[in-house]
C-alpha cells in the first residue's frame, strides 16, 4: 500500500508523491480500456460458467450407471495447469491450422480467426475458461447431496416435472453455494491473467489486455512499481465493492436452513 503512494522503480529508493499515481490512473487510456475489457470478459464468463457448471452438476447427481466415472472425467480437466491449458487451446483456436476450424471446414463452414479478431478473441478465452469448471461442479455436487429427497418426492406427487423441481427446489436449496461460486467467479475473472497472456498477449487491439496484464507490465516490464501498486490497491477496492453490492442484492434470495 505504501509503495502505491510512491514513485518506485526497484533500482532507486521510493519517493513519496502522494496521490499522483491514483490521479494518473484515471487519465491513462490504456488503464481505462483494460477496465472495460475486463468488465466485458467478466460479464460474458460468469453467467456461462455458472450455468454450465450447475447443469453438469445436476446431471452428474442423477442415479445413472457409472456416475463416479463420469464425475471423475468432468473434474480431471480442471487439474490441468493453466499454462498448459492455454497452450493447448491456443493451438485449437489457430485460425489456419487449428482443429476447430478444421472441423468447421468439414461442414463447409469457414472458421474465423479466433484469436486474431476483436470479435472472437474474448469469447475464445471465455470458452477456454469453461475447461476449468470442474471445481465448481464438485462444490455444486456437494450441495446437491444435502437437498432432502423428501422435497422431490412431495413435488412428484403434485405432478411437478424436472424443470419445475429444479427451479423451485434445487436452486433455492443450493442458493448459498450459488452465491459462493458467484463471488469466487467474479474474483477469478477480475484477476484473470495466465490464459489471455499466453493465448493473445493482450491483442488484438488490446481487446484482451485485461487489468492484471496491465498491472503486470507496469510492475515488471516498465518497473513502475508505485503505479502497479496503485492498480493493485484499486483492484482490491473494486473486488470489495462488487462483493458488497452482490451480497446486498442476493441477501433476500439466498436460503439458509437455519433461518
Amino acid at each position: 500500500i505504501y509503495y502505491s503512494f510512491c514513485q518506485y522503480d526497484v533500482l532507486n529508493p521510493p519517493i513519496f508523491i502522494g496521490l499522483k499515481n491514483y490521479s494518473n490512473l484515471f487519465q491513462d487510456e490504456i488503464f481505462l480500456k483494460s477496465i472495460v475489457s475486463t468488465g466485458i470478459y467478466t460479464i460474458m464468463a460468469i453467467p456461462l460458467s455458472m450455468i454450465v457448471s450447475l447443469f453438469f452438476a445436476i446431471l452428474l447427481n442423477q442415479k445413472i450407471f457409472g456416475r463416479g466415472i463420469f464425475r471423475t472425467i468432468y473434474f480431471l480437466p480442471s487439474l490441468v495447469p493453466m499454462v498448459a491449458l492455454a497452450i493447448l487451446w491456443k493451438w485449437m483456436f489457430n485460425g489456419e491450422h487449428g482443429i476447430l476450424n478444421y472441423i468447421l471446414g468439414l461442414f463447409g463452414i469457414p472458421g474465423p480467426n479466433w484469436l486474431g479478431s476483436t470479435m472472437w478473441a474474448t469469447p475464445s478465452i471465455v470458452l477456454t475458461g469453461l475447461w476449468g469448471v470442474g471445481g465448481s461442479i464438485v462444490i455444486y455436487l456437494a450441495a446437491l447431496q444435502d437437498v432432502p429427497r423428501s422435497l422431490y418426492e412431495a413435488a412428484e406427487i403434485d405432478g411437478a416435472g424436472w424443470f419445475s423441481k429444479t427451479r423451485h427446489i434445487t436452486i433455492p436449496m443450493i442458493s448459498p453455494v450459488i452465491y459462493f461460486n458467484l463471488i469466487l467467479g467474479i474474483i477469478g475473472c477480475l484477476q484473470v491473467f495466465a490464459v489471455p497472456y499466453i493465448m493473445t498477449a493482450g491483442g488484438p487491439a488490446r481487446s484482451t489486455y485485461y487489468y492484471t496484464m496491465y498491472l503486470f507490465d507496469n510492475a515488471f516490464s516498465f518497473l513502475k512499481m508505485g503505479y502497479a501498486g496503485a492498480m493493485a490497491v484499486l483492484l482490491f477496492i473494486i473486488i470489495l465493492a462488487i462483493t458488497f453490492i452482490v451480497t446486498k442484492m442476493t441477501t433476500s434470495r439466498v436460503y439458509y436452513a437455519e433461518k
